[in-house]
């Protein structure tokens, strides 16, 4: 799953982008976040998290609402803060071929071009409309494949079943 990070505060005012933190909405919507994904039985067995204090935020508020703890944790990546889809392709292919459930949570454009780049043949027409043109914050993409190993992941390597955003 790839997800945007959720609403976060104006920038500005002498904050750094990397710390802007959730705006209120944005607390609401990582909440949301956390519950949809729990309905849809989609609790990750690791989360890679960009540095930026509003996507551990919205990871954090999302964690609270998930069903159960990730057994594999949580990683904070630096290098998801300002990622190009290389830059996530080139994380995936270093996650243990154990975790079967992934949460990526970064910024746009690069969540939904990452997952306009991974979706192959049989991804759902609206889900991949929606990620070829962007998407609003918390919102998460999710893709299956039938590949072993997420080395394999790559262009058109994956089917995208769905682009979820909490009301």
């Amino acid at each position: 799953m790839l997800l945007r990070h959720a609403k976060a505060e104006p920038g500005g005012g002498g904050v750094l982008d990397h710390e802007r933190p959730l705006a209120l909405k944005g607390r609401k919507q990582a909440g949301r976040v956390g519950a949809a994904l729990t309905a849809a039985g989609l609790v990750p067995d690791l989360a890679l998290v960009s540095s930026a204090l509003r996507t551990r935020q919205t990871w954090d508020i999302a964690k609270g609402h998930l069903d159960g703890v990730p057994s594999g944790g949580l990683q904070v990546r630096d290098e998801l803060y300002e990622a190009s889809v290389r830059d996530v392709r080139e994380l995936l292919r270093g996650v243990d071929d154990h975790v079967r459930t992934l949460l990526v949570i970064g910024h746009e454009p690069t969540m939904a071009a990452t997952a306009a780049y991974l979706a192959a043949d049989g991804s759902d027409d609206a889900a991949l409309a929606q990620v070829r043109v962007g998407v609003p914050t918390a919102t998460y993409s999710v893709l299956e494949s039938a590949e072993h190993g997420w080395s394999a992941w790559g262009r058109g390597s994956a089917r995208l079943v769905h682009v979820g955003r909490p009301s």
